[in-house]
């Protein structure tokens, strides 16, 4: 479980993606908090090889401004280390 923090001034986005690198990973899902507190809940499920990215997530309602995004996954291939997420968001 990790989260990243989005340092204001907030932004709008409608979208994300996600990069991972040194490890592959099971990203099963993702909480995603909005400027105004509310939280939208993403089951995503997905297995990422080490160097992928996850498929494209829409977010609901539109362009929203972001204040923190949430992940739960399991690093998979132990002998590898900790995977690393960098998060893109698309206007």
């Amino acid at each position: 479980h990790d989260r990243i923090e989005i340092v204001g001034p907030y932004d709008y986005f409608r979208k994300l993606k996600l990069k991972v690198t040194n490890s592959p990973l099971n990203l099963q899902k993702m909480v995603v908090r909005y400027e105004d507190g509310a939280p939208e809940n993403i089951e995503v499920r997905q297995d990422i090889a080490k160097g992928g990215e996850s498929r494209v997530i829409d977010l609901k309602g539109g362009k929203r401004k972001l204040k923190s995004v949430e992940f739960w996954y399991d690093t998979k291939g132990i002998l590898n280390g900790k995977a690393d997420l960098t998060l893109f968001g698309m206007k």
